[in-house]
């Protein structure tokens, strides 16, 4: 599973001329599911998000997590972050999950999210999102948890 988060002091989805999520400071997170992930992935990535430490303390070193600072997080799901840009002049997208299993991934990440951190929104699978945001620093930050490898036996 892959997370592509951007620190941000402002980030929102609009789709079909409604916003859809929006949050203040905090990490807009670009969500993707690949072929082969699982829950275990999921909850893998949101531990490690939840507690990447992306903010600056006092000292102005990156020593804060989003809950350590209390800002908002945003999850768009995207599936062309699995985008395979190997060969060619067109991106591949076998490795990203099945639609069905992306957006029930994508669902299942965003009620983990929900349950343990009290400000998460969520931009909407499948649909055209526009999304806007102020990158803060900048910095963007790119996270992966990959399933085990299938043993051969």
């Amino acid at each position: 599973m892959i997370a592509l988060l951007q620190r941000v002091s402002h980030a929102s989805v609009v789709v079909e001329g409604a916003t859809v999520g929006a949050i203040d400071a905090g990490l807009m997170v670009l969500l993707c599911a690949e072929r082969g992930d699982r829950e275990r992935e999921a909850d893998a990535l949101l531990a490690k998000l939840l507690g990447y430490r992306v903010f600056a303390d006092d000292a102005g070193k990156m020593n804060r997590s989003l809950v350590d600072v209390g800002g908002g997080l945003l999850l768009v799901p995207q599936f062309t972050l699995a985008a395979d840009t190997c060969s060619g002049t067109r991106p591949s997208f076998t490795p990203a999950a099945a639609p069905e299993d992306g957006r029930r991934l994508f669902d299942y990440f965003a009620g983990q999210a929900t349950a343990k951190y009290p400000q998460v929104a969520t931009g909407r699978f499948g649909a055209d999102m526009k999304v806007s945001l102020t990158n803060d620093g900048p910095v963007t930050f790119w996270l992966q948890v990959k399933p085990p490898a299938v043993s051969s036996q």
